[in-house]
């Protein structure tokens, strides 16, 4: 019994002496990669570049001049169905982790030990680690990278709100074709602001985040669907639709009206051109291009 007793103190201690080296080793590599972090807070003070628009006095669009096409929406001007649909294709568990999702990491670590060769590798990265890697880091694949993410998301968490940060990530996102942000992207794909937006409409637009040229609307339509159709099941799965909503929206058809808009493709584009000009040496390129 004595020596029964003596064994356990010695794993009791052993235990002891590797929890408090791992604790020891995990602050030397926090205080290392903290080391010249990005000021997260400078995100109280962001204005996204937006577009310029040109109406005619009866309010039709003349053209549009950006750089990057977006129009800026609040997230209380976001209607449900467009979060829930990013919430189930991006990160479900988002207003309830604190920036990182551990149930996301073991996930896809099952899945990445499972996947064939050739297949595509499973990331876990939240909501919140995307907008920090937007806005702050760069696409580089990377430990050092990753881990750097992971410390800008836990303290943009301790900064805003998750409500500021779903409006953030849902602004800022590349959705291909020029488009940034779900306003831009429903108007330039299906020709409607986003409270029009169906079922298929808003499960489409969240699966472009992952590969926006790869889900391609009419260059790779199948590839598309597919993964239109993955968003939809997760939406069902998660409680946002019913199976019978869920399994209509399938069914459907992905339809895409895209619209192109330049001064050259109206009537009135010579009159647009000189619009611009004027714009331009009032205001400057930057406004023009970036300021809306």
């Amino acid at each position: 019994m004595r020596y029964l007793g003596r064994f356990v103190a010695m794993l009791f201690a052993t235990g002891t002496l590797i929890a408090l080296i791992g604790v020891a080793a995990a602050v030397v590599m926090i205080s290392y990669y903290s080391k010249d972090l990005p000021d997260h807070a400078a995100l109280e003070k962001y204005e996204p570049p937006v577009m310029t628009r040109v109406h005619a006095n009866d309010g039709g669009l003349l053209a549009e001049y950006a750089k990057e096409r977006r129009l800026y929406l609040p997230i209380g001007a976001m209607p449900k169905l467009l979060k829930d649909a990013f919430l189930a294709a991006e990160d479900k568990n988002f207003y309830s982790h604190a920036g990182v999702d551990p149930e996301g990491i073991a996930r896809a670590v099952l899945s990445n030990l499972r996947r064939t060769s050739g297949g595509r590798q499973q990331g876990a990265s939240t909501i919140t680690q995307q907008v920090a890697k937007n806005f702050f880091l760069t696409n580089e694949q990377s430990y050092e990278r990753k881990i750097r993410e992971m410390l800008v998301a836990f303290r943009l968490e301790s900064t805003f709100s998750k409500d500021k940060i779903f409006e953030l990530y849902l602004n800022q996102i590349y959705l291909g074709l020029g488009n940034y942000g779900v306003a831009a992207a429903g108007l330039n794909y299906f020709g409607k602001s986003v409270h029009e937006l169906t079922i298929p409409e808003v499960a489409y637009l969240a699966a472009l985040p992952k590969a926006p040229s790869t889900y391609h609307p009419v260059t790779n339509r199948d590839q598309a669907i597919a993964r239109r159709n993955y968003v939809i099941d997760r939406m069902i799965e998660n409680g946002y639709i019913d199976r019978e909503a869920g399994l209509k929206a399938k069914a459907e058809p992905l339809t895409v009206q895209l619209r192109q808009t330049s001064p050259n493709t109206y009537a009135a584009g010579f009159f647009a051109e000189e619009v611009r000009r004027e714009l331009a040496e009032r205001y400057g390129f930057k406004k023009l291009y970036e300021g809306g």
